[in-house]
């Protein structure tokens, strides 16, 4: 049975996806410069949501910013696009702007097992493998890709370039851990995985003692980066200027606000002392990087806003455009 695809307004007939190969098997545009397509992952067996921002200069060719939501994987409202901005931010770029749908609590990564609540999970295969190609082929790329993400896709970021070399120009992190095998980063991703997402971390990356977790660690393979543009940021956890009851950028109500100021500042704390860590691991190695650690802050909307706006000179520069 044949899909269906439209694009500018045109229904055209898309052949069905291959079990065995990647591949777009149908788009829609969702307004004049946004299209929403779906890409059948073969690794996963399923077919998967992507958000596809045009750049309103489309006479030539243009590089691809690939942006990650948080845990919910764009699955739910906490989204890029209904917290923040950035969106009409970005649509000011020659950039397209890539939002993959789906793989809540995943990591972006392959897990090693089929998860009994969260499915089959392939995600950095989708990600490095099967979907850029797609992307570059369907809106004309030049090839040049970056990748930003927060919270948990913020230690994602760090994992993909080092998983496919020379595939990003530049990473944006955004309150990301990338201790994933130190026991107190591993305990950051049992509490994402287990707690909010209901999964088991051994079907992730195996037992705490398991080769997988160090494999993944972007601290220990820090040196892979080199030759990327970096940049990292977090706050301290101490409320600021977007920890307002009832602000634009507070969790609603008294549950949401107290919520966002305590665990939200537990978890911006722990992110920060990682973040420090990676930076006196580049260091180290001679790597510069761009950081943005500010004074205060918790693991809220409103930071990560403003740290994408940060990052956009770096992001830039790998992307070979103005800034």
């Amino acid at each position: 049975m044949a899909v269906f695809a439209v694009t500018a307004g045109v229904v055209a007939a898309s052949p069905p996806a291959s079990a065995d190969a990647a591949s777009i098997t149908g788009s829609w545009p969702e307004d004049d410069r946004t299209v929403q397509v779906r890409v059948h992952s073969a690794a996963m067996g399923q077919d998967i949501m992507v958000k596809v921002l045009r750049p309103a200069d489309r006479s030539v060719p243009r590089p691809t910013l690939y942006l990650l939501n948080g845990g919910g994987g764009g699955q739910d409202s906490a989204t890029w696009q209904k917290n923040t901005d950035v969106l009409r931010f970005l649509a000011e770029k020659d950039v397209n702007v890539v939002q993959p749908v789906g793989g809540r609590w995943s990591y972006y990564t392959d897990w090693r097992e089929p998860d009994p609540k969260l499915g089959v999970y392939k995600w950095k295969t989708f990600l490095t493998e099967e979907l850029p190609p797609l992307i570059d082929a369907e809106f004309g790329t030049t090839g040049v890709n970056a990748v930003a993400g927060l919270s948990t896709s913020g230690t994602s970021v760090l994992q993909l370039p080092i998983a496919k070399p020379g595939l990003y120009q530049a990473v944006a992190a955004y309150s990301g851990c990338a201790q994933i095998s130190d026991p107190i980063g591993r305990e950051f991703v049992k509490l994402a995985v287990e707690s909010w997402g209901g999964g088991d971390t051994e079907n992730m990356y195996g037992p705490p003692d398991d080769p997988m977790w160090e494999a993944n660690d972007p601290y220990l393979h820090a040196d892979q980066l080199r030759g990327i543009r970096l940049f990292l940021s977090t706050g301290t956890g101490v409320p600021g200027m977007y920890d307002v009851y009832n602000g634009a950028y507070a969790q609603p109500g008294p549950r949401g606000y107290l919520n966002q100021l305590v665990l939200g500042g537990v978890i911006e704390a722990a992110v920060n002392w990682c973040t420090h860590n990676m930076r006196d691991r580049l260091d180290s190695l001679g790597i510069p990087a761009t950081y943005d650690f500010q004074p205060t802050g918790t693991h809220s909307w409103g930071y990560w806003q403003e740290a994408l706006k940060n990052s956009w000179p770096v992001l830039a520069d790998g992307l070979g455009l103005p800034r």
